[in-house]
């Protein structure tokens, strides 16, 4: 009774509509669009009951269609709004899909979609949105033109209707997932053409889309979207790197064939755990833990033996890390084998944000896989040494946490078999510090007292020549001293059986150094070594004296200007101070051999250069014990004299230079007594002398400073003949080009003109006496007034030797000179000379 009546509710209405539905074929716009509101009018807006709305729809469908195709824009929205309303209303939907699903597939899923209007376009996909969430299953027959429509219009130019289409086929897929899975692959070639659009809310819909397809297709397109996934986890957008991460963590969870995908899915899932908004990391790790869990119920057989055994967390954990649970880390553990080429290959990307994230991943990894890491520890550490020499700061970071890792949950004697090899061979000749670079990275991450038995291995190594001294890159050298450093922070007090290969390693590390900084890093190192040991530094060098004093000597008879050893010989001598002086007996033969004439001139310029310092200060070096005066004899006569010798050529100059220098040095601190060196004279003498004929001025002044000196300690004791020789050398450097060394050379001729003692017969020398007192009153006039008042004080103080003699040359020039002034006050000091002698 009821459906009659509906029948007839529905009749009277056509019939109320029927002019109106004769109107739609009028050639006015106008008219068909006022027909058209007023069968909106008169069916959808009045609230007429559904079963009579149903009836009136399956009479007015057909017509309705046909305007889908009208000219005007206005008559085809107003269709749309229509039908979208009977669709929404009518008890039965599902009753117009024969007549809809061709027709919008004609208008809309052809290659060239019909509809201009980007309104119409998005109303109309709203539409077909409504249409599969009311009609659900009875789509499936029509899943071809569903499908063919989405394809269109999920690459339609409106951004809109991209999100509605997204939208819709989310919900057709949760519709007929009996169905979809048939045809769903050709979704994903239009979604992946619009992953990367502008606007950021399409990229979510359409990952949002491509998790729908993906989960309920065939799952043969995992491969072909995965690239397009892992690419938008660099997205700007925080939204879309969160439907990526809850994408991804719907398919572990749910989709059918996912095991096969696992070792593709989870790095994904595990590199939004290093997101930077805290939100995707929760939700990562939210999801991450459900798989973990979902997993272990789904193989609880396979792990029930390991069950109690895996729950206990390994002895060294890291501090303050919260342990993955035991599904999550088998998951890992069963994929590590695949995961590793890929991370591999990526964590080389030209791509730097590809590299970093890669690099923050592999801590992840490593964390789940413990000492399972043991098992691909050769290509990981491969890895790492490759990804340590990227020039992004962050990516090496990365990798140096993750390697802290191994050390943590790999045994000591596995990795140090590996990496000590490693560290004596690198592979990368560019790059030769990244085994160290990882090894203290690794020692940093291992357990103390596990690493104890080992540390004589590595400090061996270290210690070796091929690994401290082949390279001097400041980089390589910061490595090196890393190494050293983690040893001594891990293993302090223990630290002193491998004390003396510690402190081989730091002073040649400061030998080589180019950086300040680095050198003053390195000797921090030798105080917290000697530290460590209850010692200072001082004490630290005499417990190792000997035998870096043998170590250095084992190799001296090779040693070049090349050769780290004479940097190393430096640094141990300037830091002991005058622990040296203890040690002369080792260290005096190793100085003998270097310094020979037929050794590398400039290995025996800077071992003098460095032997002239610690000379100055022999109270507190080489003399400290006061012993250096039973070897100094020998050292002047083996050693010094040989390289003042004259030899033709620039770099034979520059060592007699050097050699003067250490002369003059080892005259002026006093560690040569002044017996020894007048048994030495007779050969010093003439080698000083004629060093006051060298071409370089430097020479010429240490030469004359050497004379000086000289004549201080032994002037008064040496014979007439020996005192003659002497001066006509000064007397031709009051001539020099430089003025240092005309007033240094004058300052000698003093002291020798005072080291003559009653013992030295005026009479008998008259004729040198003569020659001196000629040549000073020729510079008694010189151009230079501070010369003549120079002149003129030394010419006072020599007075007294042979006043008579000095008188008369004087008396004979007086007239000569352009200015009688300053010989007649050497005159008048004379005369009042003898007047104070005749007083006596």
């Amino acid at each position: 009774m009821a459906a009659a009546g509906d029948q007839h509710a529905a009749s009277e209405v056509l019939r109320g509509i029927s002019r109106h539905l004769n109107c739609l074929n009028e050639d006015n716009k106008a008219t068909r669009k006022r027909a058209l509101d007023s069968i909106k009018k008169e069916t959808v807006n009045k609230e007429l009951p559904s079963t009579v709305l149903q009836e009136v729809f399956s009479s007015l469908l057909k017509p309705l269609l046909k305007c889908l195709s009208d000219p005007m824009e206005k008559c085809r929205e107003t269709t749309i709004a229509i039908i979208t309303e009977f669709i929404r209303c009518v008890p039965k939907p599902e009753e117009a899909l024969p007549y809809l699903m061709p027709c919008l597939a004609q208008r809309f899923g052809d290659k060239e979609i019909l509809e201009p209007s980007e309104e119409v376009r998005l109303s109309f996909v709203e539409l077909l949105t409504l249409t599969v969430e009311v009609c659900g299953k009875h789509l499936a027959p029509y899943l071809n033109e569903t499908i063919s429509i989405l394809q269109r219009t999920i690459v339609d130019p409106f951004p809109d209707v991209k999100k509605e289409s997204c939208r819709c086929t989310v919900s057709f897929a949760k519709s007929v997932p009996e169905h979809f899975h048939m045809q769903a692959e050709s979704l994903v070639k239009p979604l992946m053409q619009t992953i990367t659009h502008q606007h950021s809310r399409v990229r979510v819909s359409v990952i949002e889309a491509t998790g729908a397809v993906v989960q309920h297709g065939s799952g043969k397109n995992v491969d072909d979207v995965l690239s397009h996934l892992a690419q938008r986890l660099f997205d700007d957008s925080p939204q879309v790197r969160k439907a990526v991460t809850a994408v991804v963590g719907d398919w572990l969870l749910n989709m059918r064939d996912r095991y096969s995908y696992f070792h593709k899915l989870i790095p994904l899932l595990l590199s939004s755990i290093s997101d930077e908004i805290p939100e995707i990391r929760l939700l990562a790790a939210d999801l991450w833990r459900q798989v973990g869990l979902q997993w272990e119920k789904e193989n609880e057989d396979d792990i029930k033996d390991k069950m109690d055994f895996l729950l206990c967390p390994p002895p060294h954990y890291p501090p303050g890390v919260e342990r993955p649970g035991l599904g999550c880390r088998e998951l890992v553990v069963r994929n590590l084998g695949r995961l590793i080429p890929a991370i591999a290959h990526d964590v080389t990307d030209w791509l730097v944000p590809t590299r970093v994230q890669t690099s923050q991943l592999l801590s992840v990894l490593l964390l789940h896989a413990e000492d399972h890491t043991t098992q691909h520890l050769q290509p990981l550490l491969a890895m790492l040494y490759r990804a340590c020499s990227d020039t992004e700061r962050d990516v090496v970071n990365n990798c140096l946490a993750a390697a802290k890792l191994i050390g943590t949950f790999v045994p000591p004697p596995v990795f140090l078999k590996l990496m000590l090899e490693h560290v004596t061979a690198p592979s990368s000749p560019s790059h030769p510090w990244t085994p160290l670079m990882v090894l203290a990275a690794v020692l940093g991450g291992g357990s103390k007292p596990l690493l104890k038995p080992h540390l004589q291995q590595v400090a061996d190594t270290l210690v070796q020549p091929e690994v401290c001294q082949e390279y001097q890159q400041v980089m390589y050298l910061e490595q090196l001293l890393a190494c050293v450093d983690v040893l001594l922070r891990q293993c302090e007090s223990d630290c002193g059986s491998n004390s003396l290969q510690l402190l081989q390693v730091l002073v040649t590390i400061q030998s080589l150094s180019t950086a300040p900084q680095l050198s003053a890093k390195a000797l921090e190192s030798v105080h917290f070594l000697s530290r460590v040991q209850g010692l200072d530094l001082l004490e630290l060098y005499r417990q190792h004296m000997g035998q870096l004093l043998d170590w250095l000597s084992a190799s001296v008879n090779t040693w070049s200007s090349y050769s780290p050893q004479r940097l190393q010989l430096h640094i141990i001598l300037m830091q002991s101070g005058p622990v040296i002086g203890e040690f002369l007996n080792q260290l005096m033969p190793l100085l003998h051999t270097c310094l020979q004439p037929n050794r590398d001139t400039e290995m025996r310029m800077s071992v003098f250069t460095m032997l002239a310092k610690l000379l100055l200060d022999a109270k507190n070096t080489l003399d400290s014990q006061g012993h250096f005066c039973d070897e100094s004899e020998k050292f002047l006569s083996d050693v010094l004299l040989p390289n003042l010798v004259w030899h033709a050529g620039r770099t034979a100059a520059a060592v007699r230079t050097s050699a003067l220098s250490c002369l003059l040095a080892l005259l002026h601190g006093g560690a040569v007594t002044p017996g020894q060196l007048l048994c030495l004279e007779e050969k010093l003498s003439p080698l000083v002398l004629s060093a006051l004929e060298e071409d370089s001025q430097t020479s010429r002044l240490l030469a004359c400073r050497s004379l000086s000196a000289t004549l201080q300690l032994i002037g008064t004791s040496l014979h007439h003949e020996a005192l003659n020789k002497i001066y006509p050398g000064l007397l031709k450097r009051l001539d020099d080009s430089s003025e240092e060394v005309r007033s240094v050379a004058l300052q000698a001729v003093g002291l020798w003109l005072s080291s003559l003692t009653t013992d030295y017969s005026p009479e008998l020398c008259a004729p040198h006496l003569q020659l001196l007192f000629q040549q000073l009153l020729l510079h008694l006039d010189d151009p230079d007034s501070s010369m003549q008042d120079q002149v003129l004080e030394v010419l006072k103080e020599g007075s007294s030797v042979h006043p008579s003699l000095l008188q008369r040359e004087a008396e004979a020039v007086r007239d000569k000179q352009r200015s009688p002034l300053h010989c007649d006050l050497l005159l008048q000091h004379i005369s009042s000379l003898r007047t104070e002698t005749s007083h006596h």
